[in-house]
């Protein structure tokens, strides 16, 4: 098991005491170090409840959830959120500073990090997402996507092993969206971390090593992208679009080229197309 980071065993939570169905109904899932793992499913689902009981905002009715090996309880919820860097959807909840680099800085003052090793944190994880030359700026005068690079540079700068994007890209725009996929990725690779992302976009699941399905409070299946994207139609009774080219081999199907599968990368069918033609 050392190769899991995070585990939820057998979790019931329930916002009200008298609700009767509950929230999350005896879900089980884990996750494992150094991947990324999306999360997906409608609204009401149970997907962002299940990230805010690993960080802790929430407490279960019963089971239990492991953080790199511990348990977490009332005692250790403290130290398990130093390990968990979270980015929710709207990045103007987060801020506190009245600069940038106040900002990121803000947690690394609350653990009492000496002066000069914040100041280094500081710059490096700014310089990780390309907002360096944004540091003296106030965060309102940001874009959104750049609002949400410094979010995530608050969570990095903290230097946790797993970060947890809850919804974080679903306010930018397609251009936005795809720069802070990116520098996601950038700083996976060079830390190692842990990748979580609640989404309903197609190019983070992509990314993604695998795919929890919450649906009603319970856990519809785990799979990867691949076998995930196949389920054809079906993806829209799970809050996902068609993929792309999804949508083309249904298209190229009427027009009668064979194809034993519902999903393919866009190489994948850029190639598989070359040889169709080819035939013809």
């Amino acid at each position: 098991m050392a190769d899991r980071i995070i585990e939820l065993r057998n979790i019931v939570f329930r916002y009200e005491e008298n609700q009767e169905i509950p929230t999350l109904n005896d879900i089980t899932f884990h996750v494992k170090r150094g991947e990324w793992l999306s999360i997906i499913g409608h609204n009401g689902s149970g997907k962002s409840t299940a990230v805010r009981l690993m960080d802790g905002l929430l407490e279960a009715e019963s089971g239990q959830i492991l953080i790199d090996g511990q348990i977490l309880t009332d005692n250790n919820v403290w130290d398990i959120r130093r390990k968990i860097g979270m980015v929710f959807q709207n990045p103007d909840n987060q801020f506190v500073g009245a600069t940038v680099e106040d900002d990121v800085a803000f947690s690394l003052e609350n653990i009492g990090l000496p002066l000069p090793e914040m100041k280094a944190r500081v710059n490096e994880a700014l310089q990780h997402v390309d907002m360096f030359e944004f540091k003296t700026r106030e965060p309102a005068r940001l874009s959104g996507g750049q609002k949400q690079r410094v979010a995530i540079a608050g969570a990095i700068a903290m230097r946790p092993k797993i970060i947890i994007l809850d919804e974080a890209t679903s306010m930018l725009d397609p251009e936005g969206r795809f720069e802070l996929i990116a520098t996601i990725q950038k700083i996976r690779e060079q830390y190692g971390m842990t990748v979580i992302s609640i989404t309903h976009d197609l190019d983070e699941v992509s990314l993604s090593d695998r795919v929890v399905v919450m649906k009603k409070g319970q856990v519809e299946s785990i799979s990867n992208p691949q076998e995930l994207f196949s389920r054809g139609d079906e993806l829209l009774s799970l809050g996902l679009d068609i993929p792309f080219t999804s949508a083309v081999i249904k298209e190229l199907k009427k027009a009668h080229f064979i194809f034993d599968e519902n999903y393919l990368l866009e190489k994948e069918l850029e190639n598989r197309l070359w040889t169709l033609l080819s035939k013809k």
